[in-house]
């Protein structure tokens, strides 16, 4: 998979990955940004919360019809100090509907441990290069 994000001025980058998707990131007004996208940090949380969302209505599927509502609420805490990296993660299901908690607390459990990739990424070593004028440096 891969994703190219391109600046657009001020603080403002493009994505677009595999799927042609764009995506319009923004830093917020107190770094320079004009909130012309969401932050870095709120498509972090939010992958997250589309990542666990999508296993958990996979695992699901065949009580689906019983749910009304379905809404993932991710609440970040930060250090204080640069880099303001996430400390703590918490990520509230709120379900309407005629489904046992414990089918939904299995299929939490599953997309955590077992399926959601984005999760299990927030533990990846990240590696950076830099290629400069053509050249990798």
């Amino acid at each position: 998979m891969k994703v190219t994000t391109t600046w657009t001025g001020g603080r403002a980058f493009t994505a677009v990955g595999d799927s042609g998707h764009k995506i319009h990131m923004d830093a917020t007004e107190a770094y320079g940004g004009l909130e012309k996208g969401a932050t870095p940090t709120e498509m972090l949380l939010s992958s997250l919360a589309g990542c666990i969302g999508i296993d958990v209505t996979m695992i699901l599927r065949p009580f689906l019809d019983r749910i009304k509502k379905l809404e993932i609420i991710t609440d970040g805490s930060r250090k204080e100090e640069a880099p303001k990296g996430f400390t703590t993660i918490e990520v509230t299901f709120v379900v309407d509907g005629d489904i046992d908690e414990k089918k939904i607390w299995r299929a939490i459990r599953l997309g955590e441990e077992k399926y959601c990739s984005v999760s299990d990424s927030l533990k990846a070593k990240i590696n950076y290069r830099l290629v400069l004028n053509g050249v990798e440096q």
